[in-house]
């Protein structure tokens, strides 16, 4: 079980045995293997993949690296959502508490932005008060009494993927889909749940650069997820526009509010609804997608998953009153708008120009040390396929720092390409995979 013996068995190809996966995993949970030792294993793993049982034997190993909490004790199918990641995403905000309303429990573990891609984590804690820093026990208590919690990472959940995804980051070891399913599925199965629903996107904004590759992806979580005994099930969806039209923490609070009202842009609810969908039938609240639709509607209307945001806000801390007045969130003492050279139709929005321009005013991070500004980011973002007038705003720029606006709106102006005609983007989930 040494180092080096490992290593070198990946190395040249070999299958490693659950023992051995068992070592590398507990070496970077007690720190018994050097940094050097599991980055060299990492490049092995990345160059020479790991087989179906490797990937299941290694989400295993990462999952008991910790405590997994028992959620067994609350009634019903605890049902968590996972996305891979995008820009404007902030689909957590409006999905999580839509589904409790609708009697599923929901216990959402996030993450926080790094690169052009957003955090869940960033956008809650833009709201004053908010605390993601749950122990277990006052999760459990949550999920339990409110029906939905939504926190980051606890020191005791799968610790070993903490330093394995630091290596991974600076090792370009990044982009393995073993270790990818790994990362994912560790922190959920520790979180105790029953089912997973994925959002696994591709396009010029997300990490999986195309359908085929997140097809692969999606594949292997959802066959290592239920070889762990849980149902999941997976959407394949677009990212080469950003979702939504707001980019920025507070931002994309007050339009997540929007949406819990009702008025929510038509790309945004399209994802929401399609993966509140499945969440309702693993949760076993509805037996068909139209009863599910139905269920989901009435919550919407009534006003009943807007309350449970509410409640969800109020019991981690937060300013509630931010529901009914999100002036009470961060705001930028600079709003500019980009606008349009001339007239047309939007034919294409580069999500990832428009991430970039977000991060130059402050509301991303580079690198994981990096602050976050809560107010700053880019709203108003015209979609593909509007009509625009030469002169009208493509979209508007909020900056606290106006040194920041000139870099921001040169990112920006790359980022629209106008056509003559009119053009209708294709439906944003592309696929699905339940089997």
């Amino acid at each position: 079980m040494s180092p080096p013996r490992i290593i070198a068995r990946k190395r040249d190809g070999h299958a490693l045995t659950a023992e051995e996966i068992g070592a590398f995993v507990r070496g970077a949970t007690d720190g018994s293997w050097a940094d050097y030792q599991l980055s060299a294993l990492l490049m092995a793993i990345c160059l020479r993949g790991f087989d179906a049982e490797e990937t299941a034997l290694y989400t295993a190993a990462m999952t008991r690296s910790g405590a997994v909490a028992d959620l067994s004790a609350i009634p019903g199918i605890k049902v968590d959502k996972h996305s891979t990641g995008g820009v404007g995403d902030k689909v957590s905000l409006v999905l999580a508490p839509w589904v409790a309303a609708c009697g599923v429990p929901v216990p959402m573990i996030s993450g926080r932005g790094l690169g052009h891609s957003g955090g869940t984590l960033d956008k809650l804690e833009a709201i004053p008060g908010f605390r993601t820093g749950l122990s277990l026990a006052e999760y459990r208590d949550q999920v339990a009494r409110v029906g939905c919690a939504l926190i980051g990472q606890t020191p005791e959940l799968a610790p070993a993927d903490r330093r394995l995804y630091a290596l991974r980051d600076v090792t370009a070891t990044v982009e393995s889909i073993p270790l990818i399913c790994g990362s994912i599925l560790s922190k959920k199965l520790a979180a105790g749940i029953d089912a997973l629903a994925l959002d696994v996107k591709f396009g010029r904004g997300a990490f999986m650069p195309d359908l085929p590759a997140a097809r692969e992806l999606a594949a292997t979580l959802v066959r290592v997820g239920r070889a762990a005994g849980k149902q999941v099930r997976a959407l394949l969806t677009r990212m080469d526009a950003p979702l939504g039209r707001a980019v920025g923490n507070a931002l994309e609070v007050t339009e997540s509010i929007a949406a819990l009202r009702g008025a929510g842009p038509a790309d945004l609810m399209e994802v929401t609804r399609a993966l509140a969908v499945e969440m309702l039938l693993l949760g076993g609240v509805a037996a068909d997608p139209a009863q599910a639709r139905a269920r989901l509607e009435a919550a919407l209307s009534s006003g009943a998953a807007l309350e449970k945001f509410r409640d969800v806000i109020a019991a981690q801390g937060g300013d509630a009153r931010v529901v009914d007045d999100p002036h009470r969130l961060p705001v930028a003492r600079h709003v500019e708008p980009v606008m349009a050279p001339r007239s047309g139709w939007v034919a294409a929005v580069d999500a990832r120009a428009v991430a970039f321009a977000a991060l130059r005013l402050g509301a991303g991070r580079a690198r994981a040390e990096d602050t976050v500004d809560p107010a700053v980011g880019v709203a108003g973002v015209a979609g593909v396929g509007e009509a625009v007038t030469a002169g009208q705003p493509l979209a508007w720029l909020h900056a606290n720092e106006r040194s920041s606006l000139t870099d921001a709106r040169a990112l920006l102006a790359g980022a629209f390409a106008l056509g003559e005609t009119a053009v209708v983007p294709p439906p944003l989930v592309a696929d699905r995979l339940a089997e």
